[in-house]
């Protein structure tokens, strides 16, 4: 993988359990700026996950069909390993608040150290998704709240049913 993507690229990281009409507004966002959106879906070890990566990974496919700069990966590891293993010197973070700002402006340092000459742009959330989140998304769901609002059509099923009572 290394070194596969060019110089207007660029690496949107998360876990993406599961993806939200936010996290789409910002892929949707970042491919109108750079020439390839890499999402890397990575493992949280400290999340339980509702989907499994590779799961992930399948719905962000689905949802992201018809952006034709889009590539959808999995990550095992940390972030500044996946931007040196591929090349990628920009990471774009959404930011929904000021915690989120706080937060990612920490990781954003952390990962420059790590990988010195990488760069971060935060995107701030458009207004109308600045509330949306996949964990406010799995509790409504598990509380059977209609979500269709909150996340794409292409996995609104999956979601549904992984809450589906038996």
């Amino acid at each position: 993988m290394n070194g596969k993507f060019g110089k207007h690229c660029c690496l949107y990281p998360g876990s993406f359990d599961p993806v939200t009409l936010g996290h789409m507004d910002v892929i949707r966002r970042a491919a109108a700026i750079f020439d390839t959106v890499v999402v890397g879906v990575l493992h949280n070890p400290d999340k339980q996950g509702l989907f499994p990566v590779e799961r992930r990974v399948e719905m962000l496919k689905r949802a992201c069909e018809g952006i034709p700069n889009v590539e959808i990966i999995a990550w095992p590891g940390l972030l500044a390993h996946l931007t040196r293993e591929t090349g990628i010197r920009v990471v774009v973070r959404g930011v929904r608040n000021a915690a989120d700002l706080d937060s990612e402006s920490m990781m954003a340092h952390i990962n420059g150290q790590l990988d010195p000459g990488l760069e971060t742009l935060f995107l701030p959330a458009s207004p109308h998704h600045a509330d949306i989140s996949a964990s406010m998304v799995r509790q409504l769901a598990q509380f059977g709240a209609d979500i269709s609002n909150y996340v794409p059509s292409q996995v609104l099923p999956d979601i549904l049913a992984a809450f589906a009572k038996p």
